[in-house]
Order: C-alpha cells, then sequence, then structure tokens
C-alpha cells in the first residue's frame, strides 16, 4: 500500500472529517502496522505502543493466535443478523456467562461500547419502570446522546440540550476528595452521598466505571463498592459497571469489580473483548434480562467475525494467564512509578491496578501540570514510546499496555520517563 504520510492525512482529515475528530501531538505519524505490543509508522520506525488503543488491544496488536481465527471465519461467513442462526454468537454468551461474576449470564451483543451502556440503561428502565440515574462526575460512558449525558467529564459532554433525568455525584477520587477529606477518616462520603440522592428518587440505576479510566484512573478505596452495594440493594436500584475499559484482565482480574468482590446487576463490555474487532456487549441476570421481550436486534452485534475473534481473544487472555500477568506485571510498574515519585515532585499520584495505572502529574498545591503532560508525551513518542493522557484537566500520564508486555518493556519505559522529567526540571 503507498502510504500517503502525516502530513496529506492531516490535509484530509481537515477536509473530509467532522472536526470533533481529534488527534494526539503536535508531530503526529502515520501508523501503518502492528506486532504485539510494538506499532510502526509509515517511515518503518517502531513505537513501544504503552496505551494499547486506549486499553483494547489487551493480547496484542496482531496476534496470531487471534488473527487467524478472524480470517478463518471472514473466508467463510461474514455477515448474518440475529434473525439467522449461527453457532459463534452463543458460544461467547456462553463463555461469557462462565466467566463474569456471579450469576450474570444472558447477553446482548451491539457493536460498540457507548451502544452497550445505552442498552444496559434501557434495560434498567425496562426491569424497574423508573428513568433517572446516577453516575460519577468523572465517568465516561459513551458518546450517544444518552450515554453522553451519563459521562460527567466536560469534555466529553458535548449535547447542548442535556437530560434532565441524570444526577452525577463525585467519584472516590481520594487524591482530589471533593468533600476535602482524608481517608479512611471520611466515612467514604463519596459512598454515602449516593444514599441521599435515590432515597427520594425514582431512580433505575447507578452506572459506574470500577475504575474511571478517562477520568484519570481513579481507584476506590477497598471498601467503596461494598457500601454502594449495600445503598442500590436497599433501595432497589440496579448497579451497572462499566467494563468496556477495565475487562479482560487488564486489572489482573478478568473483570475490575471482582477486586471489590461485587457483583453488579448488569456489566457492560467492549474494547478488549475482541482485542480491537468492533463489538459491544451487555450482561446480566435471568429476572432481569426476562423484562426485555420485545423483539430487539442489532444488524452487526454478535455477527461471527466478531464472536469469533472474541472467543479467540478469551482463550488467549486464559490460554496465557494474561490477567495474572498483567496483575504481576503491573505491581512490577507501579514501584517503579512510585521510585520515579519520590525522585520527581510532579508525579503526585501513581494509581491504578494491573496494567491500568495513571500517574498525576502536578505543579505547586496540586495545580495540574497540563502543559507538561503533553510535553512528556510527545517527548515519549520522539523515544519511540506511546503512552496517553486522561483526568478531568488531562495531566495524568496513562499506561495500558498489552498484556503481553515484558518486565524489559517497563524497565525501558520508566528509565525514558526518568530521563525526560529529568530534563524537564533542568533550569531554563
Amino acid at each position: 500500500m503507498n502510504h500517503i504520510g502525516p502530513e496529506a492525512i492531516l490535509r484530509k482529515k481537515q477536509e473530509y472529517l467532522i472536526p470533533c475528530v481529534y488527534h494526539f501531538y503536535k508531530k503526529p505519524m502515520q501508523i501503518v502496522k502492528g506486532e504485539m505490543q510494538y506499532l510502526y509508522d509509515h517511515t518503518g520506525r517502531q513505537y513501544l505502543d504503552f496505551y494499547g488503543g486506549v486499553s483494547v488491544m489487551n493480547t496484542g496488536h496482531c496476534n496470531t493466535e487471534v488473527v487467524e481465527r478472524i480470517c478463518e471465519q471472514v473466508k467463510t461467513l461474514q455477515h448474518t443478523t440475529t434473525i439467522y442462526l449461527t453457532q459463534p454468537i452463543v458460544d461467547l454468551a456462553e463463555i461469557l456467562a462462565q466467566i463474569t461474576p456471579g450469576t450474570l449470564r444472558r447477553s446482548f451483543f451491539c457493536a460498540s461500547g457507548s451502544e452497550a451502556n445505552e442498552g444496559a440503561a434501557l434495560l434498567a428502565q425496562l426491569y424497574t419502570a423508573r428513568h433517572k440515574f446516577v453516575s460519577v462526575r468523572e465517568g465516561l460512558h459513551g458518546r450517544t446522546k444518552f450515554t453522553m449525558n451519563l459521562t460527567g467529564i466536560p469534555m466529553w459532554r458535548t449535547d447542548p440540550f442535556p437530560l434532565d433525568n441524570i444526577v452525577h455525584i463525585p467519584a472516590a477520587y481520594c487524591y482530589r476528595c471533593a468533600y476535602n477529606l482524608t481517608y479512611p477518616d471520611c466515612n467514604l462520603k463519596c459512598a454515602c452521598i449516593l444514599e441521599d440522592i435515590v432515597k427520594n428518587g425514582d431512580f433505575a440505576a447507578f452506572i459506574i466505571e470500577p475504575i474511571q479510566g478517562n477520568g484519570g484512573i481513579i481507584t476506590p478505596p477497598p471498601e467503596y463498592f461494598a457500601l454502594i452495594r449495600e445503598i442500590t440493594n436497599h433501595y432497589g436500584v440496579l448497579l451497572i459497571t462499566d467494563e468496556v475499559q477495565t475487562g479482560f484482565g487488564r486489572t489482573g482480574k478478568m473483570f475490575a469489580i471482582e477486586h471489590w468482590n461485587t457483583v453488579p446487576d448488569i456489566l457492560t463490555l467492549a474494547k478488549a473483548l475482541a482485542n480491537g474487532t468492533p463489538i459491544g456487549a451487555f450482561i446480566t441476570h435471568d429476572k432481569i434480562a426476562a423484562s426485555y421481550s420485545r423483539p430487539g436486534a442489532s444488524t452487526t452485534g454478535g455477527n461471527p467475525v466478531s464472536a469469533v475473534a472474541a472467543l479467540a481473544t478469551i482463550e488467549t487472555i486464559q490460554k496465557h494467564h494474561l490477567a495474572e500477568r498483567a496483575n504481576e506485571l503491573g505491581n512490577f510498574f507501579m514501584e517503579k512509578l512510585k521510585l520515579l515519585q519520590q525522585e520527581h515532585p510532579i508525579i503526585g499520584d501513581v494509581r491504578g491496578k494491573g496494567l491500568m495505572i495513571g500517574a498525576e502529574l502536578v505543579k505547586n498545591n496540586k495545580t495540574p501540570a497540563t502543559e507538561e503532560t503533553d510535553f512528556i508525551l510527545e517527548e515519549l513518542k520522539d523515544r519511540g514510546i506511546l503512552a496517553g493522557k486522561t483526568g478531568m484537566s488531562r495531566n495524568v500520564l496513562t499506561f495500558q499496555p498489552p498484556l503481553i508486555i515484558t518486565r524489559n518493556d517497563i524497565d525501558r519505559v520508566a528509565s525514558t520517563l526518568d530521563e525526560i522529567l529529568c530534563r524537564l526540571e533542568m533550569p531554563k
């Protein structure tokens, strides 16, 4: 294929794409190839990918164990809809029932995380006959009309006519507590506030990412979800956990909510479910599923290619123990970053689980170091390493690499980051 280069791509992008489609880097590259933990640009330069397509490529780019199964299926049967019987969709539903927490066992398949969260919200309304929702300010749930309103991050809330049936509460953001309290003396006010809201209203569900990804890798304390579950159970409010970013081994468990020993009423999935092949899903208990009985379909949801890709992805994660690997390597990486935190005051906080890690960068008095974060990202890229940025102020350096990375890869990222921070701290 003839590669036109980043300048030509930018020209076409400006001419033909809607302006909301943005990109990273002042000097972006054209990515043309992926191979496990590496990406390559049109010049052949290799990049160590520590962002994984925003927590998508859990088994690595173009992993042959997944790609070969996709190619075999796409040459056999590429597409039907759910009005015809095919095997991959039911095989995938069966394996999801086996690996998700508790008695979750009834799946609906769609094409994206936004659609999965939209469907989960509809299911909650059908089951409870209620119409209101609670979500967290630092959460991100999608780009559709309703999921954009569930989202609490201002930069993703572009709807000029916001809905009035959604209430946002602060996340369990201990580093920047909304109530200026300190854990554990706070008595988890960020969770208790949920009761103050739902006890007086017509609320169908509380939706939350177990770890707020785009919110800045915000990781709740150990007792948080037990209290949330107690409140939702008491008031008949469903608990929806959005595992679009956190699922499939990313955090050191198959699903992040398992770290808190909590079983949601509905769990949503996408991204790493099929290692980059578009798919989304929500899964629930038999009783809740029974409330969604009128005809429903998704043209591409659970199509044979996406379903086979998801089956191959899950099998690869299990075969190579990638969740356990993420836990081990995540602990190793976290130790490296905390050592850097001791040397570099700009690193205000290091948090996350498994290989979903954020380093919040700050200046004096915890002022977000937004420009510095951009500088570091650009410098990492120029040294052949790709990372991300998240957070309400886009000042959280974010690492979500493929789960097949090595300790040597982590050493390289840590030492390179150390060099960049030293350069950043040099007198100007």
